[in-house]
């Protein structure tokens, strides 16, 4: 599916369109899956990606914060649910 946190392909956090790498923002084995059907995924450069001040880096954790509260967002308008379904699916809440 079509991530619906960001259509445009493009890095998310910093606009690049070179060398793209897609990123899950809910990974392990079940919200993986759930986050590729739900269309929870964006595009990231090598650098915000995988670079010392990416998701997988230095600065991750906050990334990482960034990209759950999009990605929350994004399915609560998308399929008009409420915070308690999105807890149902994916165990926490992240707004």
């Amino acid at each position: 599916m079509q991530s619906i946190i960001k259509t445009s392909k493009s890095c998310f956090f910093c606009g690049s369109e070179r060398d793209l790498e897609r990123h899950h923002v809910f990974f392990g084995t079940a919200n993986r899956k759930l986050a590729e059907k739900d269309g929870l995924w964006v595009w990231l450069c090598p650098d915000c990606h995988r670079g010392t001040w990416g998701v997988h880096g230095y600065k991750g954790h906050e990334l990482d914060v960034t990209l759950k509260k999009a990605a929350e967002y994004a399915w609560l308008k998308k399929n008009g649910k409420t915070v308690e379904d999105f807890i149902s699916r994916y165990g926490k809440n992240y707004l």
